[in-house]
Parts: structure tokens; sequence; C-alpha cells
């Protein structure tokens, strides 16, 4: 489970209400969680769909998708059900159990363990082959297991990019046309940056937890070693590679300088610091554009985004983790056919069906489809967000798809991250990520699993 796409579902809708092009927060549908599907409307399928509880302009473009589809399929009778991100784990766990799992839902993350564990239905013999020919690469990876396809792409989404305020570049006297590329040239624009700060005020907002460090650092693992701390096939742990200090080191650096504030200005996916002018700079997922936009209209102006700086510079690949969003059906669906039919108009069809959903929420999000991404490029407000190319041409065919191994792998790594930055030996703490990841492989059986 990808743990920030979970806290950015419970994220207050009122926030981002200044994005909404369409008017009113709504939900779609007030369905039971975990009712049967398997019912008629007079003479039409019911159709079961979860969606989570996201954004005012999210959540604007579901109803109407939801609501158009009906309209246009006499037959079909598609039944939307908001579930909160804080009770989407249990619910969705819950009915799973009882065999009554919605017949289609949203699904971040990886494939590889829905697919081992019988979850989601194959889509190749539900939905024609021409619609995974115009596919991003990326994503037509992320619907994929060995050769067949599970999912409908929505989007793609990068978890760590670098958002700067102009004016308080300028005023240390740094060019904020030229955001740091190294690692070197983000400790030395601190060094410039620190002393025009007041009380309260820093260089930098990073991930300062094991869990956010656990999902955001897998990019930077590879940069600096090559490999994340399990084997491809998940039979032995590597956290003691001596290259993963170099990462250590530098989070170390921006602690011990007090570049970064020494406790967290906010959750590890929210840039709330920035908008408020608590921090000149934000390494976070490219949605808080959308934040910035709609809570601190005032200071959008001055932000910018750029791909997060590495240990060397290049940033032709590994750039950043990349999340994504997609739709799936239940392998235990009573109405597969129809399920992959609605599937297929929203996500598959009209790319005039999707447009809104992207521009609405900014640009910040890569759409799944590239002629869906062609049309989101000529709208008339893409020329306001000069990040939509940076993101679509930089940073995604560059990024680095969220890694499948079990999340307590990660969440060692992330703990071993933190622990040094703030004191720990660093030999001490990969000793530590080390010794628990041997655990988690002994523990879950995972030796020979991986690499699929």
């Amino acid at each position: 489970m990808n743990r920030s796409w979970m806290r950015r579902l419970s994220r207050p809708l009122v926030a981002v209400a200044a994005l909404a092009t369409v008017a009113g927060v709504t939900a779609c549908g007030s369905g039971t969680p975990g009712q049967s599907a398997d019912q008629a409307n007079g003479e039409k399928t019911v159709v079961e769909f979860w969606q989570g509880e996201y954004t005012t302009p999210e959540n604007a473009w579901y109803k109407k998708v939801v609501a158009d589809f009906n309209a246009s399929h006499p037959k079909i009778s598609v039944k939307a059900t908001t579930v909160p991100g804080d009770a989407w784990d249990q619910k969705m766990k819950a009915a799973q159990a009882a065999g009554k799992a919605p017949d289609v839902y949203p699904l971040p993350g990886r494939l590889t363990d829905p697919v081992r564990l019988g979850q989601v239905h194959e889509m190749d013999s539900l939905m024609p082959e021409k619609v995974w020919e115009n596919l991003n690469p990326k994503a037509d990876d992320v619907v994929s297991v060995d050769g067949k396809h599970y999912a409908y792409p929505l989007l793609l989404e990068p978890q760590q990019v670098l958002f700067t305020n102009s004016e308080m570049f300028t005023k240390a006297g740094l060019d904020p046309k030229k955001p740091p590329t190294t690692w070197k040239d983000l400790l030395a624009a601190c060094a410039k940056i620190k002393p025009t700060l007041s009380n309260g005020q820093f260089c930098l907002q990073t991930a300062a937890d094991p869990d956010t460090f656990a999902w955001t650092s897998i990019a930077q693992q590879l940069q600096v070693a090559g490999h994340l701390p399990l084997s491809d096939d998940w039979s032995k742990a590597q956290a003691t590679d001596p290259k993963y200090k170099q990462l250590i080191t530098f989070f170390k650096t921006l602690y011990d300088k007090g570049y970064i504030p020494k406790q967290p200005l906010g959750p590890g996916n929210d840039v709330g610091a920035l908008g408020e002018k608590k921090v000149a700079m934000s390494v976070n997922g490219s949605w808080g554009m959308s934040q910035i936009a709609a809570d601190f209209p005032e200071v959008a102006p001055n932000i910018s985004m750029a791909p997060m700086a590495t240990p060397t510079g290049d940033q032709t690949k590994n750039i950043s983790p990349l999340g994504n969003f997609k739709w799936v059906i239940d392998a235990k669906s009573k109405h597969p056919k129809e399920a992959a039919e609605f599937i297929q108009w929203v996500l598959a069809g009209d790319p005039e069906v999707l447009k809104p959903f992207f521009v609405d929420t900014k640009f910040t999000k890569v759409p799944a489809r590239n002629e869906v991404a062609e049309l989101v490029a000529k709208d008339q407000d893409a020329s306001n967000a000069p990040w939509a190319s940076m993101l679509t041409e930089d940073v995604v065919p560059n990024a680095v798809l969220e890694t499948d191994q079990p999340y307590d792998v990660s969440k060692a790594m992330g703990t071993a991250i933190q622990k040094g930055m703030t004191g720990t030996d660093p030999d001490t703490a990969l000793q530590e990520a080390q010794k628990t990841i041997t655990q988690v492989i002994k523990r879950d059986k995972l030796a020979g699993k991986g690499g699929s």
C-alpha cells in the first residue's frame, strides 16, 4: 500500500476549494460499503464503484463521469460510494473477506501482491487491444504483471520534486531561475539562505519521519547505491552497502546545520510550510502545487517546481519515485463485463472526458494516455503552468516506479535514514535495517518471490 495516497485522501477538502471549477463539494453516491453488486435496478445491471475522498475538483470530476456514464448507458447503473481515506483499508479488507468487494475501485502502488493474491481480474479479455496502444510506457508498466493487464491507469504522479520560493531566493542573492541540481549546490544555497531567515524559518523542508522516508527516498537509494536494500529476488538484505551512508550523511548535514527543522512542520506530503513562507524550498510530490494554488494564492506566483537535486546532478534516471493511480476490477465481481465497459468509457475512451481532471488539478498530475496528455497540454491555462511540461518531459520519463517490495522493508530503510540523520551512527542504523529486513524475509518467506 502506498502510504502517501492514504494520507492525501484524509486531507481536508475545504483547503482546495479554490481549485474547483464545478461549484460545490460533492461526494459520489451514498451506497453502503460492502453491499452486494448482484442486484438489479429495473433491467439495469448495477456496478458497484468505490472511490476515495479526494480534493474538490477530483470529487467533482468523479461525480460527473459517473452521472454521464449512467445517462448514456441505459442497461448499466454505476452506484458510486465514497470511502474516507482513513477507513479505506479496513472497509476494503472486510468487504474482500466477505466476498462483497466493489466491482470497480481505484488502486495506487504496484499490482504484484493483488495479482499474486488473486484479488483483481485480468482485463485483456474484457477490453479491446487498441485501448492499451496509446499508454505512456511507465503507465503500461504499472498495470501489467507477467505480460497481462490487470488494471487501467488514470495518472502518473512524481512523488519527489523541488519547490522553491523565488522571493526568498532573490533575497539571498540566488537566481530563482537556477534551482540547485546537485546535493552540493543545494547545501550551498542553504548556506546563503540561512542568514536571511527570521526565527522559525528554514531553508528546506524534507521528509522527517521513517514512514515518509520509506516511500520518498526510493529514488535516492538507487542514486547512491544502484539498488534497494532488498535483493531483486527478495532472498537477502543488502542495507549495509556503504554507499547508503552518502544518503544518510546528506540528510544529517542538513539537520546538523539547521537547514531543516528539528521537528516536522507538517505531514510528510504537505507543503503548507512553503506556502506560509516558513521554508524557502520544499521537497514534496507534484500535488503540492495544487495545494499552494488553493491555500496560498498570494504566494503561488513566487513558487516554482523543478526536478529534485541529485548527488551528481544527473537528472536522467531515478530522478523521483513515480506514484500512480489506476482502476481495477475485483476478481470476484459478478459483472466484470459491465465493470470493464465503465472503465473503458471513463479512462480509455474520449480524451475530453479526462481533460477536466488534469486541468482542474492544475496540471500537477500526468495523464496515463499520451493522447490525453497532448490534449491537456493544448489547454489555454497550460501556459500558466510551466511545471506541466517539466513533469511530462523531464521527470516522468526519468523517474522510477514505486517499489513492490514489502512495506516493512521500505520502513526499515526509512528508519535507518531518520535515525542516522538525527544522531545514530550511520553504520549502526544500517545494521539495524539489515537485521530487520532479514527478519522480514524469514517471517514472510520472501526468498524467491521478487523479480516478477
